[in-house]
C-alpha cells in the first residue's frame, strides 16, 4: 500500500499510452490518461506516488477490491492447469461457475450462458426473448444504460446511444419511475409507481403488444442515477409481462453481486426475471467475463432448436475460474453482507448529513455500497447543477468537482450532474469515512456553484 513512485516510469507509460491507445468515449485529443502503477483493496495508486480512495470502483465492477489475492491465485492455479478450450466442451470450472451464478439467481434461472461482458449479455438475451416470442420490439427506459455494441446502445436510453441509432432497431424507449425528477407529476413514491406503471402500459397498448418481445430493465439504474424503484413498479411490470406475453429482462450487470447489499437487487423487490443479464461483480473484472441467467421456458425454446448465437471465448476457463473464486470468496468473507451494512450504517447516514450541509446535494439515493448524490444549482427548484449532457464550459461546475475529489485522494465516479458512491463491497468503516470527509471538502467547490453561493 507504499508503492514507490517511479516518476519517470510514468512518463513512458503515458507516452506510450498517447502514441497507441485508442480510448472509449473520448475525443482523443483532449483526454488525459492517469498512468496507473498499481492497485490493492480499496485503492489504486499512480507512478509519482499519490494514491486515490476508489469510490467508482473503476467502472463499478471491482466488487472484490483490487487484487485479491484468492482470485489472483485461482487464475494462476488455472493458467497452470488449463488456459483455454472451445465453449463446445464440458470444463470443471465452467460448470462450477454456472452453478455457484445459478444457486444465487432468483427462481428458475438455472441455465447461464456466458459472454465475455454485459453488453454482450444483452445482445444474448435480446436474441433469446425475439426468437422465444417470435416478436420483434423490446422497450428499454429513456433513464438507462445496456452497453455499446449494436443492439445494447439502441437500447440505451442516454446520450451515448445517439451517435449510433439507427432508429430501426426495434427499441421503443419509455420513461421509468423517478420521484425526484418525476414526469408524471407525481407528489409520493406510490403515486410515482401507479403513473409509470400507467404510462408503460399506454405505451405498449399504441406499440401494440403482439409486436413486444420482450421490457428490458436495469434493476436498480446505474450510470443515469442510481435510482431505486418505488415499492410496487417491478412487480407490476412483471404483472404486465405476464398478462401480455412478453419476456422481462433484468439487467443486472452493475447492480449485481453485492453492490446493493443483496447477491441480486432484484432480492430487494421479490421480483423473478424470464432473463437476468450480469457481468461486472460475477468476478470483480478480473477476466472478462458477462452471462445471461435463463428460465426454464426459455431455455426449453432451445432444446431441440439450435440457439444461433456464440462467442469464442465464452465461459473461458481463466474467467470462470476468476468467477468461482470470487463467489467462493464473497460468501466466506462475508462480502455482500458487508457492502450492506456499510451502506445502512457508514455511508448511507454519512452521504445524508452531507446533503443537509450542502446547498449542492439536492438528493441522496441508493443503498448498500450503490449511492448517487443529485448535486442541484437549487434545491427548491431541483434545476441540475450543470445542464442534461453538458460538455466543455457548460461542465465545468462537475468538472471542478471531480478536480477537488482527485486533490483530496478519491477517485469519484462522476456522470452529469451526479456523483457516484460504489466502492468496492469490500471497504471498512475507515475507509468509507475517509471517502466521506473527501466528498465533504470537495462539495464546497460544488457549493460555490448554487443560487445559495
Amino acid at each position: 500500500m507504499n508503492p514507490l513512485a517511479d516518476p519517470q516510469v510514468g512518463k513512458a507509460v503515458k507516452a506510450a499510452d498517447r502514441a497507441h491507445v485508442f480510448h472509449s468515449w473520448s475525443a482523443q485529443g483532449l483526454i488525459d490518461p492517469l498512468p496507473v502503477a498499481g492497485a490493492e483493496g480499496s485503492y489504486f495508486w499512480d507512478y509519482d506516488g499519490n494514491r486515490y480512495l476508489d469510490f467508482s470502483s473503476q467502472l463499478v465492477n471491482t466488487n472484490i477490491g483490487h487484487q485479491h489475492p484468492k482470485v489472483v491465485a485461482a487464475i494462476q492455479e488455472q493458467a497452470g492447469k488449463l488456459c483455454t478450450i472451445a465453449p463446445g466442451f464440458a470444463v470443471d470450472v465452467r460448470s462450477e461457475a454456472a452453478r455457484l451464478i445459478a444457486r444465487r439467481t432468483p427462481g428458475d434461472l438455472d441455465k447461464i450462458f456466458f459472454t465475455n461482458g454485459g453488453a454482450e449479455a444483452v445482445e444474448n438475451a435480446v436474441r433469446m426473448a425475439r426468437l422465444h416470442t417470435g416478436r420483434s420490439k423490446v422497450l428499454s427506459a429513456y433513464r438507462s444504460y445496456h452497453g455499446a455494441t449494436a443492439a445494447a446502445i439502441n437500447l440505451t436510453g442516454d446520450p451515448r446511444r445517439w451517435p449510433s441509432d439507427t432508429g430501426s432497431a426495434g427499441v421503443v424507449h419509455f420513461w421509468g419511475p423517478h420521484l425526484y425528477r418525476s414526469h408524471f407529476h407525481a407528489e409520493t413514491e406510490a403515486q410515482e409507481c401507479e403513473r409509470a406503471l400507467a404510462h408503460l402500459e399506454e405505451t405498449i397498448a399504441f406499440e401494440g403488444p403482439q409486436t413486444i418481445a420482450a421490457i428490458i430493465l436495469e434493476t436498480v439504474v446505474g450510470t443515469a442515477g442510481v435510482l431505486v424503484p418505488p415499492p410496487g413498479y417491478l412487480a407490476g411490470v412483471r404483472e404486465i409481462c405476464d398478462r401480455h406475453g412478453i419476456v422481462f429482462v433484468l439487467d443486472e450487470v452493475m447492480a449485481g453481486f453485492g453492490r446493493t447489499g443483496r447477491w441480486f437487487a432484484a432480492d430487494h423487490f421479490d421480483v423473478v426475471p424470464d432473463l437476468l443479464t450480469f457481468a461486472k461483480g460475477v468476478n470483480s473484472g478480473y477476466v472478462p467475463l458477462g452471462g445471461v441467467a435463463i428460465s426454464a421456458e426459455i431455455a426449453a425454446t432451445f432444446d431441440r432448436r439450435p440457439y444461433p448465437g456464440g462467442l469464442t471465448y465464452s465461459g473461458h476457463p481463466l474467467a470462470c475460474a476468476s468467477a468461482v473464486a470470487t463467489l467462493n470468496a464473497m460468501e466466506e468473507e462475508g462480502i455482500v453482507e458487508n457492502a450492506d451494512r456499510i451502506g445502512e450504517t457508514v455511508l448511507g447516514p454519512g452521504l445524508r448529513e452531507l446533503a443537509e450541509r450542502h446547498p449542492s446535494v439536492g438528493e441522496v439515493r441508493g443503498f448498500g455500497v450503490f449511492w448517487a448524490l443529485d448535486l442541484v444549482k437549487d434545491k427548491a427548484t431541483h434545476e441540475p447543477l450543470v445542464p442534461y449532457n453538458a460538455a466543455g464550459e457548460a461542465n465545468a461546475p462537475m468538472a471542478a468537482f471531480a478536480a477537488a475529489c482527485k486533490k483530496n485522494g478519491l477517485w469519484p465516479f462522476v456522470n452529469m450532474n451526479r456523483t457516484h458512491a460504489v466502492p468496492p463491497c469490500t471497504i471498512t468503516e475507515a475507509e468509507a469515512k475517509e471517502g466521506l470527509s473527501a466528498l465533504d471538502a470537495a462539495l464546497t467547490v460544488a457549493d460555490e456553484h448554487t443560487t445559495a453561493a
